[in-house]
C-alpha cells in the first residue's frame, strides 16, 4: 500500500509550477505623503498606482534587472535638524557613605568577595552572605562570620551603616 502512495507523489511532481509569478500590488499615496503597500484598494482621496513584484529565484546566479519595488523618491526635509544634546547631571547620589567608593570598586570588591572601607552593611552582606552574629554596642555594628578552619571575620560598622575598618 505505501509503494502506491509515493507512486502518486512521483506521477504528481510534473504537474507542480516551475516558477512562481509576480503579483500585482496597489501603491496607495494619500494627500499628507503617506505609502500604502496593499493588495485591497486605496481609501478614498488616495492616489492608486500599480505595482508588479517578482519573486526572486533562488537558483538564479545573475543580479535582477528589474527590481522588486519602485525606487524611492528622495524628498526634500525640512531644515530643522534636532541636534545630539549631552545630558546634564543636576545632582549626584551621594550614598551614606559618603561616596568613599565609586560604583567600579564597590561591584569589583563584591565580586571578589572582599571588604572596603566605605562599604554599606547591605554592600558586605552582598559580597559575604548573611553574618553569623550580629553585635549592636553604642553606634556600632559588629558582624561576625565563621570560616571553615578555625578562622572567623569581622567588620565594622560606623553609626551610618558604613565599613569602618577590618578585624
Amino acid at each position: 500500500m505505501p509503494v502506491r502512495r509515493y507512486l502518486f507523489l512521483f506521477a504528481a511532481l510534473p504537474c507542480l509550477p516551475l516558477a512562481a509569478t509576480g503579483q500585482s500590488v496597489h501603491r496607495c499615496e494619500s494627500t499628507a505623503g503617506h505609502v500604502t503597500f496593499t493588495t485591497l484598494s486605496c481609501r478614498p482621496g488616495e492616489t492608486l498606482s500599480l505595482q508588479q513584484i517578482h519573486p526572486i529565484n533562488p537558483g538564479r546566479t545573475a543580479p535582477m534587472t528589474e527590481a522588486m519595488l519602485p525606487e524611492a523618491e528622495f524628498r526634500q526635509t525640512s531644515g530643522n535638524k534636532a541636534k545630539r544634546k549631552e545630558p546634564t547631571v543636576v545632582g549626584q547620589l551621594e550614598d551614606r557613605c559618603r561616596n568613599l567608593l565609586t560604583a567600579r570598586q564597590r561591584r569589583e570588591a563584591i565580586i571578589n568577595q572582599r571588604i572596603i572601607s566605605g562599604m554599606s552593611q547591605q554592600d558586605v552582606e552582598s559580597a559575604l552572605g548573611k553574618p553569623d552574629s550580629v553585635k549592636i554596642r553604642n553606634s556600632s555594628t559588629r558582624y561576625t562570620y565563621k570560616a571553615k578552619k578555625g578562622r572567623s571575620a569581622e567588620v565594622v560598622f560606623d553609626e551610618k551603616g558604613c565599613v569602618k575598618g577590618k578585624s
